[in-house]
């Protein structure tokens, strides 16, 4: 359908804006795994690689406004939702990303030997899901309500933020649910919870860039009659 195709447009002209950084970051993040696995378990990059891969996202944005883009887009055939909702989709494409770049040094260590169970790559995993989710549900709407510049800056401060999210979390979870014993099940729930506020985040920002777009629309007619 139309909307598909425009949605699949906005997707690979980001990726293609963005794609040495991508690039770059993917492959940062397999030699941190190998590293890693010197001093830590080489799981432990679950916590951190998708977060991380998503900055390209913040870069996608902050370009947008530089390049008066946002400007642009409003004679196009795209809805305010689609243009918000491709950013939310490229946030969770590039956290998959992250998720298989960290994945590659441990299925080769796994494969060489080392000693890398799936209960810890699910509860990294799902803290670091986690973590990227709550980030994104702060950062992106963030990154529309103020300076575009400053949302990478957001992000790092949102990500930070996320974690005594989930700390608090899961102390709370653990008055009703005992984590000993039992510790992927409260983190899981975290991760739904943090689920629950991304979708619910991405409504606050299709609000947040309808009021940016009211004001861009009279600068775009006020440029235009000059």
């Amino acid at each position: 359908c139309k909307g598909g195709k425009m949605m699949k447009g906005l997707l690979l002209k980001d990726l293609y804006m963005a794609k040495s950084n991508i690039l770059v970051t993917i492959v940062s993040l397999i030699v941190l795994g190998f590293g890693l696995s010197v001093l830590l378990e080489a799981s432990a990059l679950l916590v951190l690689a998708p977060p991380c891969a998503t900055t390209a996202v913040f870069i996608s944005i902050t370009s947008d406004a530089n390049s008066k883009w946002s400007k642009n887009v409003i004679t196009m055939p795209v809805s305010r939702s689609q243009i918000i909702g491709e950013k939310f989709i490229l946030y969770i494409i590039l956290s998959v990303l992250g998720i298989i770049a960290a994945l590659i040094p441990c299925g080769v260590l796994a494969i060489f030997g080392a000693e890398i169970s799936l209960a810890s790559l699910l509860l990294y995993g799902s803290i670091g899901v986690s973590a990227t989710l709550f980030s994104g549900c702060f950062s992106i709407p963030c990154a529309y309500f103020f300076d575009p510049d400053k949302s990478q800056i957001v992000f790092i401060m949102s990500f930070l933020a996320s974690t005594g999210i989930i700390v608090a979390l899961v102390l709370l979870i653990n008055l009703f649910i005992p984590v000993k014993g039992n510790i992927l099940l409260p983190f899981n729930i975290v991760l739904i919870i943090a689920a629950i506020f991304f979708f619910i985040s991405h409504k606050i920002a299709v609000m947040a860039y309808q009021e940016k777009d009211i004001i861009d629309k009279s600068q775009y007619e006020s440029e235009k009659q000059l």
